[in-house]
């Protein structure tokens, strides 16, 4: 999605400055120099980023990391302490199968199905936890780094930043954000 996102923004930019460019050559005139804090500048000002760079620069992150692996480690232990009670328990069914009633064996298989239940049920809910507490933590941190590339971005005058490895864009300028043009030619208010 993102991909298509970006591929989408580089045509319709592409366009722009094309239909820009025949524009000037046209007989009628199109003024393609914006005044813009005072400083003349011509078409669009793209800039980018990778934003995965900038994320492992932070000390928050860092942070973040080291968190959420204790956090995960606190599970592992758990489903590797059950891990082992699980191969204990298969290792003496194995061991006592031919001497156990089929009954005992009934319960005793029993048993090992229900521990390993509980260890997949274990790993999904920590797999879903640790998810959780990712976005939870990552959540400010990533915030905090949009806010300064929107900051960078209208001090530079760009109009567009986008993240160089994952292509997708990270800045627009609001003025070009056409949702209510096209909810208005669709009649939704």
């Amino acid at each position: 999605m993102k991909k298509f996102l970006m591929i989408f923004a580089f045509g319709i930019m592409a366009g722009s400055i094309s239909f820009a460019q025949k524009a000037k050559t046209t007989s009628a005139p199109v003024a393609t120099t914006t005044e813009v804090s005072g400083e003349p500048r011509s078409g669009l000002k793209l800039g980018w980023i990778v934003s995965q760079d900038l994320l492992a620069s932070m000390p928050e992150k860092v942070k973040a990391d080291s968190d959420i692996s204790k956090y995960a480690r606190a599970f592992q232990d758990q489903i590797e302490s059950m891990m082992k009670e699980y191969q204990t328990k298969g290792q003496a069914f194995q061991a006592g199968e031919k001497t156990m009633s089929e009954p005992i064996k009934e319960v005793k298989m029993k048993e090992i199905q229900d521990l390993q239940n509980r260890i997949e049920s274990i790993q999904q809910s920590a797999k879903e936890k640790v998810n959780q507490k990712q976005q939870d933590l990552y959540q400010p941190i990533i915030d905090k780094a949009e806010k300064a590339i929107s900051a960078v971005a209208k001090e530079g005058n760009y109009d567009y930043i986008f993240d160089k490895n994952g292509g997708g864009l990270l800045y627009g300028k609001e003025s070009d954000n056409i949702l209510p043009l096209v909810k208005k030619k669709m009649g939704i208010k």
